[in-house]
């Protein structure tokens, strides 16, 4: 039974949407660091042992030994309540979101929006005084969803959704309304995260200002996460057998002449070296649609 739920779960991840695929990346870490807190608790050790290698610091010299924690802490949540608003926020808009952009723009913005909120909360805690001595660890996916909820609304300012109590609320009085609070929470208890969130929000206006412009500020990082895709999927292995001198076919009604043979061998031969080559640089699908039957083709012989 666990079995199935498992592949069930596989196969839904697989089929799912960026959307679906970003929350349940979220849940599974959170799930995950809620186990590991119980298991090691049962040996008396704290899971705050973990925690500065995956949250985010605001010390620049455990930033600079840990750079990792930019991207990690905006998929790492421990408090119930806090993850869960974090993802219905992130459905809600996500949703409205993938009407006007794609799934990668989605992706893209959902690490730059929390890349820079991670760079806005580590230059704050060090640029002014009144956070001297408040030194901390951040961690959540609110900077990534405020950067998405920012530029829907600057997309669609007067899309409305329905607020409970509220009843119909355009856009953009939505994100006026998150970003004031934010502003005047820089100096609460979460200090930080409301800065984060202010870096979060610039990003996603800044996003919305290039797209206008006809550029895409996620193409860059979009193009990279490919690269690391293609490097880390596994390559097909495929066995190309070289025609013998044995099976060697005819291409004229005269037989051919020994050299005519082996001029022919040696184009063959040097083709498929070249589309070799070619995999091995680049991978398997950055064959052309003939260089795949070629290779096919030969694999055949």
């Amino acid at each position: 039974m666990a079995a199935s739920i498992i592949d069930n779960l596989k196969r839904q991840f697989g089929q799912g949407s960026v959307l679906l695929k970003l929350i349940y990346i979220n849940v599974a870490v959170f799930l995950l660091l809620r186990i590991t807190g119980v298991v090691l608790l049962l040996f008396n050790i704290d899971l705050s042992i973990v925690l500065p290698y995956i949250e985010m610091p605001s010390d620049p010299y455990e930033f600079i030994t840990h750079p990792w924690t930019l991207l990690t802490y905006m998929f790492v949540h421990y408090d119930v309540w806090h993850i869960l608003f974090n993802m219905l926020w992130l459905y809600w808009f996500g949703q409205i979101f993938l009407t006007s952009f794609g799934e990668k723009q989605m992706v893209g913005l959902y690490l730059w929006g929390g890349i820079a909120g991670g760079l806005l909360y580590l230059l704050s805690y060090n640029l002014f005084p009144y956070f001297e001595g408040k030194q901390g660890l951040m961690c959540g996916a609110s900077a990534s969803i405020i950067a998405i909820v920012v530029a829907t609304a600057f997309r669609m300012p007067d899309y409305k959704i329905n607020l409970l109590f509220l009843g119909a609320i355009s856009l953009k009085y939505i994100a006026i309304v998150t970003i004031l609070i934010d502003l005047l929470s820089v100096t609460s208890a979460n200090g930080g995260g409301h800065i984060a969130h202010l870096g979060g929000a610039l990003l996603g206006y800044w996003f919305i200002v290039r797209w206008e412009k006809g550029k895409d500020l996620t193409a860059p990082l979009n193009r990279l996460i490919d690269r690391i895709v293609t490097a880390c999927k596994p390559r097909p292995r495929i066995r190309v057998k070289r025609p013998s001198a044995r099976t060697a076919y005819r291409t004229s009604s005269r037989p051919e002449t020994d050299m005519e043979y082996r001029a022919r061998k040696k184009r063959e031969s040097d083709e498929i070296d070249a589309i070799l080559d070619k995999i091995k640089k680049s991978g398997y699908t950055s064959l052309t649609a003939e260089e795949k039957k070629r290779l096919f083709e030969a694999g055949k012989k």
